[in-house]
C-alpha cells in the first residue's frame, strides 16, 4: 500500500492491524482517513492469506465521529459533496469488511462518537475497553447517521433503543453497552489490547471459509424467510464439504487432537 497519513496499517501472522491514527483530534475522520481506511478495507479484501482483522484507535479514544473542523472548512455550497465523497469511502470499506471472508474484531478505546460509535458496530466482534463511552451524536450537530448504523443497530439492539440513542445523543458506558448488547465483551482498559490481539490470533488459526459462511448467513438472515434461509444453510453447508478444513476438523474430532486449519 502507498504511504498512509491517517491510519496505520499492517499484516503479521495472517492478521491485519488497523489503528486509525488521528489522536491529536481523537480520530476524528476527515475524507483523507475515510480515503485511506477503504484503501486498507480493499487491501484485507484482495488478500488470499488474511485470516482476520483487528480495528482499533491510537491514543485516548477510538474514533469521535467526523472532523467537524474539516466540515465547517468547506464552503457552504460544497459541504453536500464532501458529505457524499466521505461516506463513498467509509461505506465501502465497512461493506468490505462485512462481506469478507476474515472476522472483523474492533478494540474500541475510549471515546466512540458518532461516525466512530457507527464504525464499532460494524465489528463482527466489539471489545471495549471499561473507560470506553459511546454516544450518537449526530443530531447535535443537526446532522443524520451514517457508517452503517441505521443499519445494524435496530438488528443489535432493537428500534426503541436506537431511536433513543439517535434522538437524545445519551453517551453509554462500556457496561451499558455490554448490557444492551452493543458490545461484545468490556476488558479491563489496561489489558484491552492484549486480550483483542489474543482473540484475532486464535481466529486466524480457525476455518476462515467457514467464517465466511457464517457471517454472510446471519448478516443476510433478517432479509430472507424461514424457508429461503434454511435453503442457504443447506447451500453453505454442502459447499463447506469440499474444503480441507471440514476435512481435517472431522478427523481432529475423531482422532481427539486439536484441529490444525489451513483456511481453505
Amino acid at each position: 500500500m502507498e504511504t498512509l497519513k491517517t491510519l496505520l496499517f499492517e499484516v503479521r501472522e495472517h492478521v491485519a492491524h488497523i489503528t486509525l491514527n488521528r489522536p491529536e483530534v481523537s480520530n476524528a475522520m476527515n475524507l483523507e482517513m475515510a480515503r485511506e481506511f477503504y484503501e486498507a478495507a480493499f487491501e484485507c479484501e484482495q488478500s488470499s492469506d488474511l485470516r482476520a482483522v483487528l480495528i482499533t484507535g491510537a491514543g485516548r479514544a477510538f474514533c469521535s465521529g467526523g472532523d467537524v473542523k474539516s466540515f465547517s472548512a468547506q464552503e457552504p455550497r460544497h459541504l453536500a459533496a464532501y458529505y457524499r465523497r466521505l461516506t463513498l469511502f467509509l461505506h465501502q470499506g465497512i461493506h468490505r469488511f462485512a462481506r469478507m471472508r476474515a472476522p472483523v474484531v474492533m478494540a474500541v478505546n475510549g471515546t466512540a462518537g458518532g461516525g466512530g460509535m457507527s464504525l464499532a458496530c460494524a465489528g463482527d466482534i466489539v471489545l471495549a475497553g471499561e473507560s470506553a463511552r459511546f454516544t450518537m451524536a449526530y443530531t447535535q450537530i443537526g446532522l443524520t447517521p451514517d457508517g452503517s448504523s441505521t443499519y445494524y443497530l435496530p438488528r443489535i439492539i432493537g428500534l426503541r433503543r436506537t431511536l433513543d440513542l439517535a434522538l437524545t445523543n445519551r453517551v453509554l458506558s462500556a457496561r451499558e453497552a455490554e448490557t444492551i448488547g452493543l458490545v461484545t465483551r468490556v476488558i479491563p482498559d489496561d489489558q484491552l489490547m492484549a486480550h483483542a490481539e489474543t482473540l484475532v490470533a486464535e481466529l486466524a488459526k480457525g476455518p476462515t471459509r467457514a467464517y465466511e459462511g457464517v457471517k454472510r448467513l446471519l448478516y443476510g438472515a433478517t432479509n430472507t424467510s424461514l424457508a429461503e434461509q434454511m435453503e442457504l444453510e443447506t447451500e453453505w453447508l454442502t459447499e463447506m464439504a469440499g474444503t480441507a478444513d471440514v476435512h481435517e476438523g472431522i478427523a481432529a474430532f475423531l482422532a481427539k487432537r486439536p484441529p490444525q486449519f489451513s483456511g481453505r
